[in-house]
Formats: structure tokens, C-alpha cells, sequence
């Protein structure tokens, strides 16, 4: 099993938003890709924010964007659209628009998945699941995501009903599984393990239930589990660290270089 370890952007170098664990770093993007060449780290998820959608470079220089990570031997296949998470295209069309951008975009550079976080403000538990369904149907319907690139939703429902929105939405889509959010709901993997054919992108990170993310291996998630089961499985795909930031500065690089450890040791 030979899995592609990266981070999720944003886990080398300080919070530029110190209320949100995640945010696109505008000002130390290029200083992060530079830190993963020296540290060895091959793989980046990006991260693109409702706020300064156009601005982001990979929207805005997608080909220099490209280049520079070329540049540094760091791969980005996997974009989190942080962006639909707090502008839900059901509500604001403007999202809509910015999806298709990304889309194109990521046709263009051949990158694999755009991750959409049904969770939060744009969850199916807190909105109508209708209209979220009939909103991706029609997607679906016109085509409008290239072949090449695959949509992936993050989800905060029960195994179960994972299953059955999958169903109702159409092919073309998958899932991207969150270890983080799973213990955060207090689900059992083994239940979970149900939908593991459609998941092609792992999101890392550790909580207690029903509270915000710590370092992996002291939360409630059960890696033991689920390595064992990944393994079996022969699960290739993404393994990307969207783990616990401190908001001391000084000790952001070190607690992601931790849990960088604490995977390794049992891939």
C-alpha cells in the first residue's frame, strides 16, 4: 500500500486568521511549499476561501502556480473548496460561478478532486437536503465538471445515510472521508466502513466527541482500526494532514511535524 502523504495547506506556517484553524496563507503560501521541499513532504491540498476567491494564486496564476510547485517537487491533486462551505451555492450564486472556475482550472492543471464540505454552514442537517440533492442532480445532468476531475463531498451524516445521499445525487461523485469528523460525532468506523469503495481522499485528524481537533492519537478516533483497514483494502489514495494548529506561532511547524511522525509510523 503505497499512500500519498501530504498537508492541508496552511500546516507549516502561522495562522493568518487566528480565529480559524484554516485559511488560505496568502502572505507564507510560498514560504510553506518552500518548508515542504526541505522537509520532504511531496503533497499539498489547497485550500480556497470564499474571501479573495480571484485573488488566490492558484485562481489567479494557475500556470505560475503550477510551475512554482513543480519547482519545489510538491503535487497538489486535491483542492478543498472552503469557499462553498461559507457561501453554499443554494444560497448565493455567486459560488456557482466559482466552482465552474475551479473546475476549469483544475482540468487545466490535472488536478484529480475538488472536495466540497457538506458540513458547518453549508451541512445537509442544517439546510434542505432537496435542494442541496436537486442542486448537485443537475450538475450531474449538464456536465459540468471535466471528465478528469472528480467531486468529493465531505459529509457529517451517519454511515447509512452517506450511502443513500450518494445514491440520490448520481455517479460522478465520491466521498472524501474525515477521521476528525467521525470521532467528532461519535460514529464507529466499523459502520462506516460500508461506504469505504466510494472514498478516494482521507482527511487526518483527531477530536474528543463533540469537541475541536488535538493532536492525532489523543482523541477519541481509533487509528488502530482504521490502518488496519486501509491496509486490508489496499487504499492508495490521499493521506492528508488537516490536523490541530496551535496559535502559538512558534510551535505550528513542530506539532504538524508530530503528526506527520505519528502516520508514518503506521502506514
Amino acid at each position: 500500500m503505497k499512500n500519498k502523504i501530504g498537508i492541508m495547506q496552511g500546516r507549516l506556517v502561522p495562522r493568518e486568521i487566528k480565529s480559524r484553524i484554516q485559511s488560505f496563507p496568502f502572505k507564507n503560501w510560498k514560504k510553506e511549499i518552500i518548508l515542504l521541499k526541505k522537509k520532504k513532504i511531496k503533497f499539498i491540498e489547497w485550500t480556497i476561501d470564499y474571501r479573495k476567491f480571484l485573488k488566490n494564486p492558484l485562481i489567479e496564476f494557475p500556470m505560475h502556480t503550477k510551475m512554482f510547485l513543480k519547482k519545489n517537487n510538491v503535487k497538489c491533486n486535491s483542492i478543498t473548496a472552503d469557499f462553498f462551505m461559507q457561501q453554499p451555492a443554494w444560497k448565493n450564486k455567486k459560488t456557482d460561478f466559482y466552482l465552474k472556475k475551479l473546475s476549469t482550472i483544475c482540468e487545466k492543471l490535472k488536478i484529480k478532486f475538488i472536495i466540497i464540505p457538506l458540513v458547518d454552514n453549508s451541512s445537509i442537517k442544517s439546510n434542505n437536503e432537496n435542494q442541496i440533492i436537486e442542486y448537485f442532480r443537475k450538475l450531474n445532468n449538464k456536465n459540468y465538471f471535466n471528465k478528469n476531475t472528480k467531486i468529493l463531498f465531505e459529509l457529517d451524516l451517519p454511515p447509512k445515510k452517506v450511502k443513500k445521499f450518494l445514491k440520490k445525487v448520481g455517479k460522478n461523485y465520491g466521498i472524501n472521508y474525515d477521521t476528525g469528523n467521525s470521532a467528532y460525532h461519535g460514529y464507529n468506523f466499523k459502520n462506516e466502513m460500508i461506504y469505504f469503495n466510494k472514498v478516494y481522499n482521507i482527511h487526518i485528524k483527531d477530536r474528543k466527541k463533540g469537541q475541536q481537533s488535538i493532536s492525532l492519537g489523543k482523541g477519541d478516533f481509533n487509528f488502530k482500526i482504521f490502518f488496519r483497514f486501509v491496509k486490508k483494502i489496499r487504499y492508495n489514495g490521499n493521506l492528508i494532514l488537516q490536523t490541530y494548529m496551535p496559535k502559538e506561532d512558534k510551535c505550528v511547524i513542530s506539532e504538524t511535524l508530530k503528526n506527520l511522525e505519528f502516520i508514518k509510523k503506521n502506514v
